[in-house]
């Protein structure tokens, strides 16, 4: 080959690579790149997933509800008590899914008390605490109101305060995590939030 035919096999090649390198960025900077971007910081889970709640270790089936804004969590017996002039509450949870669950009563904080609107009822107070539970081999804090969730077939639901930033739901998938929680302790020390891989 002589110099001038490699100097133009030298020229298209870089011509090729600032073509290939500016597509990328165009890629990147359009909303598709951005939107891939940001959905590969949340884990793809099913609509309705298994969780452990933490401390108590009491397995749950939740629905993950884009349609709600705040968590929720099925309680009985609710009674609000005051511990160095601090508003608490007791309340049941109910048995888990395990084969030997038992209800087990909680005493927590309230973090804040709120109304929840009713369609065609008055509106009802509810006391709202933070709950820790596992899902997908992760650890999680979020609020959830007490309910009486006793006519709802799950027990929990997880809203959008605790999806949005967390959790893409994949309305045609049940239980994509749910195998992952066997034979774990669930607890504040358990790892830290993973990607999907």
């Amino acid at each position: 080959m002589g110099d001038l035919t490699i100097r133009l096999l030298m020229k298209n090649m870089m011509k090729r690579n600032v073509s290939i390198s500016l597509f990328i960025v165009l890629v990147m900077l359009s909303p598709f790149g951005r939107a891939s971007a940001y959905e590969d910081q949340k884990i793809i889970a099913g609509w309705v997933e298994d969780i452990i709640l933490s401390p108590a270790q009491i397995r749950f089936r939740a629905k993950l509800d884009t349609g709600a804004r705040t968590s929720s969590i099925h309680a009985k017996n609710v009674e609000e008590f005051e511990r160095d002039e601090q508003s608490w509450v007791r309340f049941t949870l109910p048995k888990g899914l395990e084969k030997k669950a038992q209800a087990t009563t909680v005493e927590l904080p309230v973090v804040r008390k709120t109304r929840i609107k009713r369609h065609k009822l008055e509106s009802a107070k509810r006391f709202v605490v933070e709950l820790g539970f596992c899902m997908n081999s992760n650890y999680y804090e979020t609020e959830f109101t007490l309910a009486d969730r006793g006519n709802y077939i799950y027990p929990v639901l997880l809203g959008r305060r605790f999806l949005e930033n967390k959790v893409v739901v994949d309305p045609s998938v049940t239980h994509k995590h749910s195998k992952k929680l066997k034979n774990i302790i669930c607890s504040p020390g358990f790892p830290e939030p993973v990607l999907e891989e």
